[in-house]
């Protein structure tokens, strides 16, 4: 049985029964870490089960203290503590029946950290990341499932983040015609990157749109080009999109499109 033998910076208190004293066997602290927990207070639970780790590490009690530290952060909110200590337990026990659990929770815990889809997505990335390496390290897992599942809505945030860039480079069209370009570049990635989202077809309508006003902005001379962008990019629409919700927009700015690019070709042949 192993005794505790800490300095006061490792010590909860001495002043209360319920707190880790000096003399406390391992066992003795490791269920007073897990009555804080039981009880939910979590923050004196973490407290407590970092203190059984720096003593008990190297045994199965540190082990079991390792996992309950990143549960108690999880359950205290502090999402990017429990992620980095789950990562930590499926690092130093990647042999444990918990292991699969707590390469979940790092990711999942990346999930909740994931802001709305205006906001900096790296954390989106993170969790997207560490939900496909749980998914290809566990296939047997019933938690797989979930974990596609939240792979897919956060892919659908992404896309909508490209997708809101491209509309804003639209609206700024009307003052740089060059904005329409950037507009139809970035319909362009959200349906090369996130083609399974439902922001895929729009975007596609909406780089035809794109293209048509770029060419109407640009001299006559490179008006030809732009505007056979706009007629590719509405043959890859009806490829993709057959029966697409934005198909009478497609076919508008298509018919624009073809319009005006027979109109740029006579006026130079007339030049």
């Amino acid at each position: 049985m192993l005794t505790l033998i800490l300095g006061s910076s490792l010590l909860l208190s001495c002043t209360n029964q319920n707190q880790i004293r000096p003399g406390d066997s391992l066992e003795v602290a490791f269920d007073k870490a897990m009555a804080f927990y039981d009880r939910g207070r979590f923050g004196d639970a973490a407290q407590a089960f970092e203190t059984v780790i720096t003593v008990g590490r190297g045994t199965d009690i540190g082990q079991e203290a390792q996992f309950f530290l990143a549960e108690s952060y999880f359950k205290n909110r502090q999402y990017r503590l429990a992620a980095s200590e789950y990562q930590r337990y499926h690092i130093f026990f990647n042999r444990s029946d918990r292991s699969p659990d707590a390469q979940f929770m790092e990711a999942y815990s990346y999930y909740l950290l994931s802001p709305r889809y205006e906001l900096d997505q790296t954390d989106t990335f993170q969790s997207i990341e560490l939900f496909q390496l749980f998914v290809s390290r566990n296939r047997a897992s019933p938690r797989v499932e979930e974990a596609v599942q939240y792979i897919d809505e956060m892919r659908e945030k992404l896309a909508q983040k490209n997708f809101s860039a491209a509309n804003q480079y639209m609206r700024l069209g009307r003052r740089t015609a060059v904005n329409f370009r950037a507009a139809a570049i970035y319909y362009g990635l959200t349906i090369d990157r996130y083609p399974e989202t439902s922001f895929a077809e729009k975007s596609q309508a909406n780089q035809i749109r794109a293209w048509v006003y770029f060419a109407e902005n640009s001299t006559l001379n490179r008006q030809e080009e732009r505007f056979n962008k706009a007629i590719e990019s509405y043959e890859t629409y009806v490829q993709l999109f057959p029966r697409g919700a934005n198909r009478s927009l497609a076919e508008e700015y298509f018919d624009r499109a073809v319009q005006g690019r027979d109109q740029a070709v006579s006026q130079l042949a007339n030049l």
